[in-house]
């Protein structure tokens, strides 16, 4: 039996990954609710992929288990790939969702739709206690960003982000769609064949 530390407080991250690696035999996974004592990181990374090492890496140690960590959020190619790992707190201090879409569309007011393509990404790390890095995986969704926020579902920029192949943004399609074309689930399931290596 492998135990794997999810990176994470949240019961819904949970599931997903809980689905994502079903396919992997005698996998343990858990939240960081599980531990005696909260381990806060400093995500002060470039990349995504930088990120999701040094969480990992500082919550393994601590918690003395293999952990899986992941870093994400939105690059928008007429910003250069900005927001990108600033994509949480895109509007300054105190940043909400809100806020972040509002900067994000007044930053793109005048560009055409022919020029508002952008993708999320996901890089996802899993560090053994011992500070070995197991694994390293990426993924991405392409798409653009749409005029006017819309839809109920998801969180972040996803009532502003519509995939390709699709008219409706991230957050009117609904989990379910979400979660078959999401940079997370690319990334997740990316590292099935690496997990059962271990």
């Amino acid at each position: 039996m492998m135990r794997l530390l999810i990176a994470t407080m949240n019961q819904g991250k949970l599931r997903e990954y809980q689905r994502l690696l079903a396919d992997v035999p005698s996998l343990e996974l858990e939240t960081m609710a599980s531990l005696d004592a909260p381990v806060d990181v400093v995500e002060d990374r470039d990349t995504f992929e930088g990120n999701a090492i040094k969480k990992a890496t500082e919550i393994a140690a601590a918690a003395g288990v293999s952990c899986l960590a992941d870093d994400s959020g939105l690059e928008v190619d007429a910003l250069e790939g900005r927001p990108g790992v600033y994509s949480a707190r895109y509007s300054g201090p105190g940043a909400t969702d809100e806020r972040n879409n509002e900067k994000l569309l007044e930053e793109l007011r005048d560009l055409p739709d022919t020029s508002r393509s952008a993708r999320f990404r996901c890089a996802i790390a899993v560090v053994d206690e011992e500070g070995r890095v197991l694994a390293v995986t990426d993924g991405t969704c392409e798409g653009r960003i749409a005029r006017n926020p819309a839809g109920s579902h998801g969180f972040g920029y996803d009532p502003l982000f519509i995939p390709d192949g699709y008219q409706e943004t991230m957050a009117e399609l609904g989990p379910d769609t979400k979660n078959a074309i999401s940079h997370r689930a690319k990334a997740a399931l990316q590292l099935v064949p690496l997990l059962k290596e271990q």
